[in-house]
């Protein structure tokens, strides 16, 4: 009989680095994951907290070679993309990294507070501040510049925004602007709805700020929704952007930085191949060339890396419920949880996830569909949602399968409504935090428990 063992190793290059079996068991970076499930049941969402600092220390590597290898004159900064988690153990992990952080809305300068006020940043730290702001959101940051935040950067992302900041701003102040990059041929409009037209930018600068002895221009940001890819509409819209930096230093001196944005991508299957090291030495080096060519001193480097930093830190666990065979071939685990609810991007974005047998390795296989406990008839994953065919372990003598999703620590839980109303009622399962001591023993801890009916209820007005 093949077993599901033989599968999964005939299919894919596995073992992986995160991913290996023992005793019929899955290990997620070398943390098994029927002991967790036995220590707290499921459905369960976990965090494995060293991820996070190994991928930064990655992406440093992966930039510092490149530098070196060009003789890049720049110097390089990572920034966390604070939306793609805000959780205090995923900043807490982050910081510890000597990076900075971007955010994207009003109620993220509190969170900076709180790190400023616990120590975990300081007054020198970074703060990219992106996004379409309300009046709130540029009193927030206006007041972090007015104490001393000096590196505080409001991205411009319109005309007219910068009116609040010189109007209400004491002290000297930086500041960046957004540029409108075109979007993907097959998307749905030509230009980004966020930032400022190419043709606008050098007449803001002009009439806004060139005259002005309280601010400068810093930075000038680049992001496309594809993220950085090796594609031809990637280096061109890349071209375009490090042109315009180019053309911008000409009348701005004292402009110094390239944000280039997030977008680095995450492995979502067995079979990812993406070359880090390439994409970074082909940037820096595209970047220093323009310059080059143009007589143009060579930028420091930003990147807001947010899914990248935080995603392959995450899974969420499920047990298989029951098996039903709805008709001749479709054959259905339902699973103690929601794919609506705790994975809002396998159903919203059809986003793929790597999903694995926790147990039973040695038992037959069989094709599936997975199914969801909410009463929504989109609430599945299957092969049209998943890459390939759905195959899971057939255990006998009644025993219960386990699986899992992983590389799910990003979006997921502020997307599902963390902490609030789920679709037909469907509690937030726990969340268990997993790290390493000095000793590199694995710990884990209870982050948060199973949602209860009584909050629920209390949210509702019961």
């Amino acid at each position: 009989m093949n077993t599901y063992k033989d599968l999964i190793e005939q299919t894919f290059d596995f073992p992986t680095k995160e991913f290996m079996v023992e005793n019929n068991e899955l290990h997620f970076n070398g943390v098994n994951m029927m002991e967790i499930i036995e220590t707290y049941g499921t459905p369960l969402k976990l965090s494995y907290l060293p991820k996070i600092s190994e991928s930064i220390q990655n992406a440093k590597t992966y930039f510092k070679n490149a530098i070196e290898q060009h003789d890049y004159k720049g110097n390089y900064t990572y920034c966390y993309c604070t939306k793609s988690s805000h959780f205090s153990f995923v900043l807490n992990e982050a910081l510890k990294n000597d990076i900075h952080i971007e955010t994207s809305s009003t109620f993220d300068i509190p969170l900076v507070r709180s790190l400023y006020a616990k120590g975990k940043i300081n007054k020198n730290t970074f703060i990219v501040c992106n996004g379409f702001k309300r009046k709130l959101y540029k009193q927030y940051i206006t007041e972090l510049l007015n104490e001393g935040f000096v590196n505080c950067v409001p991205i411009l992302d319109n005309l007219t925004e910068i009116d609040y900041y010189l109007e209400h701003v004491k002290v000297p102040f930086q500041v960046g602007i957004r540029i409108a990059a075109d979007e993907e041929p097959k998307f749905g409009f030509y230009t980004s709805r966020l930032g400022v037209r190419y043709n606008d930018i050098i007449q803001l600068y002009e009439d806004k700020i060139k005259d002005n002895p309280n601010v400068s221009l810093k930075m000038l940001h680049f992001f496309i929704n594809s993220g950085i890819r090796d594609t031809a509409y990637y280096w061109s819209e890349l071209t375009r952007f490090i042109q315009k930096y180019v053309d911008l230093k000409k009348v701005a001196p004292a402009l110094d930085t390239m944000d280039i944005g997030g977008g680095w991508p995450i492995k979502t299957n067995v079979f990812f191949d993406y070359d880090y090291q390439y994409m970074a030495d082909q940037i820096v080096k595209n970047i220093k060339w323009m310059c080059g060519k143009n007589n143009t001193d060579e930028p420091n480097i930003f990147t807001e890396f947010g899914s990248y930093t935080v995603g392959e830190s995450g899974a969420v666990l499920y047990s298989v419920l029951e098996e039903k065979l709805q008709n001749d071939k479709e054959l259905w685990y339902m699973i103690d949880g929601s794919f609506i609810t705790q994975l809002p991007d396998s159903w919203g974005l059809n986003q793929k996830y790597i999903m694995l047998a926790v147990n039973n390795w040695d038992q037959g296989y069989q094709n599936i569909n997975l199914g969801g406990l909410t009463c929504d008839s989109m609430d599945y994953y299957n092969s049209e949602a998943h890459q390939y065919n759905i195959y899971l372990p057939k255990p006998e003598d009644k025993k219960v399968q386990y699986l899992g999703f992983f590389h799910t620590g990003a979006y997921q839980e502020s997307l599902g409504g963390y902490g609030g109303i789920q679709h037909c009622l469907i509690p937030a399962p726990k969340h268990i935090l997993i790290d390493r001591d000095e000793d590199g023993n694995v710990t884990h801890r209870l982050f948060a428990d199973d949602q209860t009916e009584e909050n629920m209820l209390k949210t509702l007005g019961y």
